[in-house]
């Protein structure tokens, strides 16, 4: 169903809270929205890729990287992978790589920046677990409304 955040906010204002304006967009699609699933690490995108190899119908992967601007945790294999699974998009706390890629996939894809190194793959980090950044918490089950005017989440469907 299509949706504008700004008209989301007017409508829903004690309902939504509207992350900082501090993510660009990477993805074809600039609109999109679903369930959040959590995850929380730092500079090693090994639980991204495990999280986007699941069924992601209906599904917002958000990854807090701790904010990290030396490395991606997203490059043009896992967002294929993404759109295999059915992945609505990814809100990465970090950076991306293979940006010109990532803009071709039909996947939502905000992140800090893009950076050309990968990301060491050890397996940590935590997964369903509330994280916060740009000034407000997500939580896993949660949803998440991206568009050309920014992001917001809320605690019940809005849409």
């Amino acid at each position: 169903m299509p949706f504008l955040t700004t008209d989301l906010c007017d409508q829903f204002d004690d309902k939504i809270q509207a992350l900082e304006p501090i993510f660009r967009s990477y993805g074809g699609r600039t609109r999109f929205s679903g369930r959040i699933v959590t995850l929380k690490l730092f500079e090693d995108n090994s639980l991204v890729r495990e999280a986007l190899g699941e069924n992601g119908q209906g599904k917002v992967l958000v990854a807090d990287g701790g904010g990290s601007l030396r490395c991606a945790l997203l490059g043009d294999q896992l967002g294929e992978l993404a759109v295999k699974n059915g992945w609505e998009g990814v809100l990465i706390y970090g950076c991306v790589r293979d940006s010109v890629a990532l803009a071709a996939l039909p996947l939502g894809v905000r992140a800090l920046n893009t950076h050309p190194r990968k990301s060491v793959k050890l397996g940590a980090g935590q997964r369903g677990v509330r994280v916060n950044f740009a000034g407000v918490a997500l939580s896993p089950g949660h949803w998440l409304y991206a568009d050309e005017d920014g992001v917001i989440v809320s605690a019940d469907a809005l849409i």
